[in-house]
């Protein structure tokens, strides 16, 4: 028990011999180096522990040091940042707005007929609470929808780029800077300009975003207010896109903005390097090894059981003899090529594979089926237009026969009419004439034949003119 209190006791004279020199050979080197901050260490314990930070302190330590937004952000504020997801993620976004520009450049030439120049000044990520605060108004922001992807971005236009467009469509002289009327809400026909303008851009962003994903803008409103602009929560992430338009020496910024939400249908597309890239896949390779995967050997060496036997039993071993093994078909085995093997579920699995084998050659009988349906299609459809054809002609034909019907009813009843009358004239006449022979007979009789002729003779000429009369 002593000896161990004296070697502790000298372990600990030791280490305290150490750490004096060590302190030693330090003193000097840190006196050199330091000394400036050994002085202004001093200075600041020797102020008064009341010491209130100027704006300038106050701000260097929260990240706001004046210097130019475009700036990497410093203190607190880089903190608060860096849980934003920055643009660079998305390297498709540079060559789709890099040919936005240029399509920009060409169209709204045509709108202005002047001589226009877009240029990108930087893509960024913000916060859309914090882009919406600094905003420095009056300013025009336009809504638009993105249809395919369902959702909003927003649009910018800065006053001096209003005022600018609003001077070239109107006749504004060149050379000349626009005029800002600054305290005074926009005219109707301001903002009916810029929304043409407006309408231009979103035509050469949908042609823009055409090659990677086809994606319609159509515009929905136009606020003065960023508060009535509101298309995401303020702490959502977005993407920044900063324009400049120059004419002449007049011209303004524009600004896009698109909040992550928007660009997730495509976030996959955006995160390629180049149009089409594939991440070094290579189809043809993934079928040759795909093919040669299946056609592999493989050297499998499975334990199905394990016993213990004695040595008179294996001794006592004959050819032709049967083991019986305690395993089930549910039973696990073991094997040197993978981890676990359950015959159970090989059997499931053969199942399920002669299962869906039926079910694929089912799927081409219905596919053969539908291909003669579709190949159907087309005769089915000549032969109902025939049909069509067919009877309309039929209409015509029963519309003219209605119409001929009509017309030889109408005759036939005439020609019945002038039948009736000539027979009715027919039977006067045939009286007549019966009248005629029987006076004439009377008078042949009785011995008076002349007398009696010369009689009738006045008798029918005025049967016959009454008869006319009656015609």
């Amino acid at each position: 028990m002593a000896d161990e209190t004296e070697n502790q006791v000298d372990e600990e004279a030791m280490a305290a011999e150490w750490e004096a020199m060590a302190a030693e050979e330090d003193a000097p080197a840190e006196a050199a180096e330091g000394g400036g901050e050994d002085e202004d260490l001093e200075a600041v314990r020797g102020q008064a522990p009341g010491r209130v930070l100027d704006q300038d302190e106050i701000d260097s330590l929260l990240g706001f040091d004046g210097e130019d937004d475009e700036g990497e952000a410093q203190g607190i504020q880089a903190l608060i940042n860096s849980a934003l997801v920055s643009y660079e993620r998305l390297p498709m976004l540079d060559i789709i707005f890099d040919r936005m520009v240029r399509m920009m450049s060409t169209s709204l030439r045509n709108f202005t007929s002047d001589n226009i120049e877009v240029s990108l000044d930087n893509i960024t990520s913000v916060r859309f609470g914090d882009y919406l605060n600094s905003i420095p108004l009056p300013a025009m922001l336009g809504v638009f929808r993105a249809e395919e992807w369902d959702n909003y971005g927003l649009l910018t236009v800065d006053s001096s780029l209003i005022y600018s467009i609003v001077d070239v469509l109107l006749g504004g002289r060149r050379g000349t800077a626009a005029m800002r009327i600054e305290g005074r809400p926009y005219t109707t026909i301001e903002q009916t300009l810029v929304e043409r303008m407006i309408a231009v851009v979103l035509k050469d962003m949908s042609a823009a975003f055409e090659p990677l994903s086809p994606v319609n803008f159509t515009f929905d409103r136009l606020e003065t207010n960023p508060r009535f602009a509101t298309i995401a929560r303020p702490p959502n992430a977005a993407v920044l896109v900063k324009l400049r338009i120059d004419m002449e020496d007049r011209g303004g910024r524009l600004e896009i903005l698109y909040p992550y939400a928007t660009l997730e249908p495509v976030r996959e597309l955006l995160l390629q390097r180049f149009m089409g890239e594939k991440f070094g896949r290579d189809s043809i390779w993934e079928t040759h090894l795909a093919t040669e995967l299946w056609s592999a050997d493989l050297e499998v060496k499975a334990i199905l059981d394990e016993q213990v036997l004695s040595l008179r039993e294996v001794m006592n071993f004959q050819v032709g003899q049967t083991l019986m093994f305690n395993l089930g078909p549910k039973d696990s085995t073991r094997s040197e090529t993978m981890p676990g093997f359950e015959l159970g579920g090989l059997i499931v699995d053969i199942v399920l594979v002669l299962l869906l084998g039926a079910v694929l050659v089912a799927c081409i009988r219905v596919n053969r089926g539908l291909s003669t349906i579709r190949n159907g299609q087309a005769e089915l459809a000549d032969l109902a237009g025939r049909l069509d054809q067919a009877t309309a002609q039929a209409r015509a034909a029963i519309t003219e026969l209605k119409s001929e019907s009509a017309t030889a009813e109408k005759d036939l009843r005439s020609e019945i009419r002038k039948a009736r009358a000539l027979a009715d004239e027919l039977i006067l006449i045939t009286e007549a004439g019966d009248n005629l022979a029987a006076r004439l007979e009377q008078g042949l009789t009785g011995g008076k034949g002349k007398v009696a002729a010369a009689e009738a003779e006045p008798a029918g000429g005025h049967v016959i003119q009454a008869l006319r009369e009656a015609r």
